[in-house]
């Protein structure tokens, strides 16, 4: 019902920034609570934050709080990522997931839409 498609990673050093965009097609979008999840090379995807479909509420995993910013432009079907501080550790594929339902998540089975990813590689 929604279709996600991912933009912005790359290679940086560490403590550099990255702003990751996530545009979305589809009536429905802001109906949706969105999520952003990362995935490393043999590891299980990990929750990374999510925001409720109208934007006013956020959640974020402890190992991003404080450093990662979640924000979303209705109008425009895009969900953002704002990625500062980093780390080798947040080396991974990041992907972008919707859920049917307004608010948001912290689990990756309650999402029902996922983009096709978006690698991010910090380098030390």
């Amino acid at each position: 019902q929604v279709q996600l498609v991912e933009s912005g990673g790359g290679l940086v050093q560490a403590g550099a920034s990255l702003r990751l965009s996530c545009a979305a097609s589809g009536r429905t979008f802001s109906s949706y609570a969105m999520g952003w999840f990362r995935q490393a090379p043999g590891k299980e995807r990990e929750f990374v934050a999510t925001i409720r479909a109208s934007g006013g509420s956020t959640y974020y995993a402890d190992s991003v709080k404080g450093r990662f910013t979640i924000s979303r432009d209705n109008a425009k079907k895009t969900v953002y990522l704002q990625m500062n501080s980093l780390n080798p550790e947040d080396t991974a594929v990041y992907y972008c997931a919707a859920r049917r339902l307004r608010a948001g998540s912290s689990y990756p089975d309650e999402y029902n839409d996922w983009g096709q990813g978006t690698q991010v590689t910090v380098s030390s």
